[in-house]
This record gives C-alpha cells, sequence and structure tokens, in this order.
C-alpha cells in the first residue's frame, strides 16, 4: 500500500530563504530518520513564509500506512515555526 501526501505550511516567523530552510530542514530530517518515509518540498521554493511538502510512505497494511502519515502530521504539528493549513492524503 503506498499513501501520498501534499501538506502546505506558513511559516509566519521567516524572513529569508535561508530562515525558511533553517525551519523545513529538522523537519524533513526527524521524519524521515523516525518513520522511514520519503519528504521533500514540492513548492513555493521563492517564498520566505510558505511551503509545500510531499510525504511517501510504503506499507504492506493500509492501516500501518495510515498510522505512520498521522505520526508524520504529529509530527509537523509540533513545530511552532509552522503552521499546517492544507493537507491532501490519497492512496496510490
Amino acid at each position: 500500500m503506498i499513501l501520498y501526501a501534499e501538506v502546505e505550511c506558513i511559516l509566519y516567523e521567516s524572513h529569508s530563504l535561508k530562515q525558511k530552510r533553517s525551519i523545513i530542514k529538522p523537519v524533513l530530517t526527524k521524519c524521515k530518520k523516525d518513520f522511514n518515509i520519503a519528504m521533500t518540498e514540492l513548492d513555493y521554493h521563492d517564498l520566505w513564509q510558505r511551503t509545500k511538502l510531499g510525504i511517501v510512505t510504503i506499507s504492506t497494511e493500509l492501516a500501518h500506512a495510515e498510522q505512520v502519515m498521522q505520526d508524520v502530521m504529529n509530527v509537523i504539528d509540533s513545530y511552532t515555526e509552522l503552521e499546517r493549513t492544507i493537507t491532501h492524503v490519497e492512496r496510490v
């Protein structure tokens, strides 16, 4: 089972692309390390206060894939520097 998510976030405190990267990089690193997923920035590369993240997880069971995706969302939500706004999850 493959689950794919697109997550849009707002970074209120970011005032440069360097600050944006310093906020996003720890999120990406933690999620990849803790959950063994693929995750990258998909869009809004030139905007300081906005990002879109792509997340993919693969599992033999749908329930496990959904749990991993929910855990990833919880980690993203735990970072106070950003706010998750729009989330689309789909089965591939």
